[in-house]
């Protein structure tokens, strides 16, 4: 995926906080970085062997935290109704 893109996905990231979580996330081994040797440069980005290996569990935490969210927000309205 082009930097531009991922940009595009996550428009409240920075371009240096993209950069800097990017350059994290390839150095922790999760994300390859591959750089093409044409002007202009063109970067292109992709979840190594172990990020993919990762992927199920972040999608199994991803569930999650949606469910809870709307638990959450469930309960807080009906517990907001009982005190009005």
């Amino acid at each position: 995926m082009r930097f531009n893109e991922l940009q595009r996905l996550l428009p409240e990231a920075t371009q240096r906080m993209l950069t800097m979580q990017l350059r994290m996330l390839e150095g922790d081994g999760l994300v390859v970085r591959k750089v093409y040797p044409v002007a202009p440069p063109k970067v292109e980005y992709y979840l190594s062997e172990l990020g993919e290996e990762m992927t199920p569990m972040l999608n199994m935490l991803c569930q999650f935290g949606t469910t809870y969210i709307n638990n959450f927000t469930n309960e807080s309205s009906q517990s907001s109704n009982k005190h009005a």
